[in-house]
């Protein structure tokens, strides 16, 4: 794809949603990391249900590690893997405020250093809190990436890598969510809804569909 095309089509995306926002509900640097770390391998919308009940009753890293982790699984045991999800946030949460005074390290080692936190979700953290340049390669934006041609890769290293190099400084805040919300509810894993895309003639994705 030259870079005129893909110019196009994120100046398309961006009209059509100057102000993109993740799907997942927080109010808070920390419910967002924790939120994200519950939403792998599960929805936002299983999450956002789980974390409705959560918030309320413990949205610091120290109520939280409070709760221990068998009072954390109490509130998140609608989501999958939630037995290592409430390990792992508990540990973080311990790690926040033993070495972090109980705030969210803008940066991404010491994020990563963080039980549950890989680099999808410390970009996820960095992007959508902290409004860091990064995106965060899901199997959304890996499937839109390589489809659309956008940006090409064999594996969601090598995607993010692809993208962080080709996507203009203009749009790299927000790049992330546009291709997030283009997977989730158009161009869709098995049969992608081509007819109602915004950028169905700009994308080069060759067995298009009506």
């Amino acid at each position: 794809m030259n870079k005129q095309k893909r110019q196009k089509i994120l100046e398309i995306l961006r009209d059509d949603n100057p102000h993109p926002e993740t799907e997942l509900e927080f109010s808070s640097p920390f419910e967002l990391l924790v939120a994200v770390t519950l939403s792998a391998q599960a929805t936002d919308v299983s999450v956002n249900k789980a974390t409705r009940k959560l918030f309320p009753v413990a949205n610091t890293p120290q109520a939280i590690a409070d709760l221990g982790v068998d009072g954390l699984k109490q509130y998140i045991k609608t989501i999958g893997l939630f037995n290592t999800k409430a390990v792992n946030v508990n540990k973080a949460c311990q790690m926040l405020v033993e070495l972090h005074n109980g705030e969210v390290p803008q940066d991404r080692a010491a994020l990563e250093a963080l039980p549950g936190v890989g680099r999808k979700t410390a970009n996820v953290v960095l992007n959508t809190a902290f409004g860091w340049p990064t995106i965060a390669v899901d199997t959304h934006i890996f499937r839109v990436s390589n489809r659309t041609k956008l940006a090409m890769g064999k594996n969601v290293d090598l995607v993010e890598q692809k993208l962080l190099k080709v996507i203009p400084k203009e749009f790299m805040v927000d790049v992330h969510h546009w291709l997030i919300l283009l997977g989730r509810y158009t161009c869709i894993a098995r049969k992608p809804r081509c007819g109602s895309c915004l950028i169905e003639d700009l994308c080069e994705f060759k067995e298009k569909t009506d």
